[in-house]
């Protein structure tokens, strides 16, 4: 068992472990640092929104924070009004509030369970294991702790290649889409804005920009030109289980034997949807089953459908988005942005290429760029990570989906061997786990990282 252990990180993975610890009984307490970074704890970029058009993607019956109360998110909601419904969509900021106040709680009865715990609001900037321990810095000073997790989320967004440093540094091209949106103003000018990409952060920013430019007119841009797909409007059981397709794919771990096997399943099904909601508890071990050629050839090829399929838009979400359309406010195109230039009136010239063939240049006011999570531990600026990958202390996600791991959250140091003391959880175990961002997925980490953290003996104590 660890006595003293850091996190660090202060996002919604960060606020889960965190309770998960505090709320067990050990033989001999526990010290807890918890490395917030500044933020309010548990909120992080995710629950951090203050906009009610900005939606959770799994309805409420379903984010509960701990394995043993899927349930504990809709009783908060319910508390505070009675009329939602298990299979309603609801605000990612009351969710933020939810996670905020189970963390505060937990920090605050920590000394009932015998435990100690210190909220830095600092950012670690430097983890350096060793046999005897991990030392941490932060600031001016030095910690040391037993073990430590990094709960980081996702890395900063990097500028897509090919953005001109000028075109940055007008202020125009919006690399990191959530600080422009917590600062718009309303504007009522005929703007024309380029949304790069078209994932679910694609959705949130013109969700809030409509409103807030009501005289603006949305393009959007992305390989496909494909939006997210939109959950049924009522909550549907998984199909079967998942159980004969699951089987069919262990077989024989090939993507295209994958998907094939997939569009059949789909097409005798009542609804998609429920065959893709049956695989979830299979995912991640059907990744780890899959060749590094083969999870190659899926990011390339089949990660932009997968996504679209997995991560599906409320239904309300999807009527406010079709009727932008409707009414020519969004147009959605296929195509590679190419070259992003500061034109001499302050405009940003956009050279794409087109589906046939050749290239396009339009100019537009602003361009935001939302290409998903960055989880490319080679090529980030994050301070953390950038000292633990290039001190040789870790070993980066050959394809760059976090750090190489083992699928229990053990890092691997630069020759490649589990690091004993030195763990992972959320966003940056893709590599490991493929499913590793969503609630269902973090709380199940959470859940079995406290029992390593921990060991098996302990009392879990019945108060939630």
């Amino acid at each position: 068992m660890f006595h003293k252990v850091a996190i660090i990180g202060g996002g919604a993975a960060a606020a889960t472990l965190v309770s998960e610890l505090l709320e067990r009984r050990t033989q001999r307490p526990l010290h807890l640092d918890w490395y917030t970074g500044g933020a309010v704890a548990g909120r992080g970029v995710a629950y951090g929104t203050p906009s009610e058009r900005h939606l959770l993607n799994v309805r409420a019956a379903s984010m509960g924070m701990f394995v043993s109360k899927p349930g504990g998110f809709l009783e908060y909601a319910q508390a505070l009004d009675p009329s939602v419904k298990g299979s309603d969509f609801l605000p990612r900021r009351m969710y933020g509030d939810f996670l905020q106040s189970r963390a505060e709680e937990a920090v605050k009865n920590a000394g009932s369970y015998g435990h100690d715990v210190n909220v830095l609001p600092f950012a670690a900037e430097s983890v350096v294991p060793s046999a005897e321990g991990v030392t941490i810095g932060y600031g001016d000073g030095e910690a040391h702790a037993e073990a430590a997790v990094l709960a980081i989320g996702s890395l900063p967004p990097r500028p897509l290649p090919g953005v001109e440093e000028a075109a940055i540094a007008s202020g125009r091209y919006i690399t990191d889409p959530w600080p422009f949106l917590a600062s718009a103003e309303r504007d009522d000018r005929p703007l024309r804005v380029l949304v790069i990409g078209l994932g679910l952060t694609a959705v949130d920013v013109l969700l809030e920009l409509s409103a807030r430019w009501p005289n603006a007119h949305f393009d959007a841009l992305s390989r496909h030109g494909k939006l997210p797909e939109p959950h049924l409007a009522a909550a549907s059981a998984p199909n079967d289980d998942g159980g004969e397709l699951i089987e069919s794919m262990r077989d024989d771990a090939n993507i295209r034997v994958w998907l094939r096997r997939l569009r059949e399943t789909t097409a005798g099904a009542e609804d998609w949807r429920t065959v893709i909601d049956g695989m979830r508890p299979h995912t991640q071990s059907l990744w780890h089953d899959l060749p590094q050629a083969e999870r190659s050839r899926f990011l390339r090829h089949a990660r932009w459908a997968w996504e679209r399929a997995r991560h599906r838009m409320p239904p309300q979400v999807a009527a406010t988005v079709a009727a932008l359309e409707a009414e020519g406010r969004f147009t959605r195109g296929r195509g590679r942005m190419r070259a992003v230039h500061l034109s001499h009136d302050g405009s940003l010239a956009v050279v794409h290429g087109l589906p046939g063939g050749g290239d396009s240049t339009d100019s537009y006011d602003v361009v935001i760029q939302t290409v998903g999570l960055n989880t490319d531990t080679q090529r980030t600026e994050h301070r953390l990570v950038r000292q633990l990958v290039l001190g040789g202390l870790v070993t980066p996600d050959p394809l760059g989906l976090g750090f190489a791991a083992l699928p229990d959250g053990h890092l691997l140091d630069g020759n490649g061997k589990p690091r004993p003391n030195l763990f992972a959880i959320g966003s940056l175990l893709r590599g490991a786990l493929w499913e590793s961002t969503a609630i269902p997925e973090i709380r199940k980490q959470a859940q079995s990282l406290a029992h390593m953290l921990l060991a098996e003996k302990m009392e879990r104590v019945a108060t939630r």
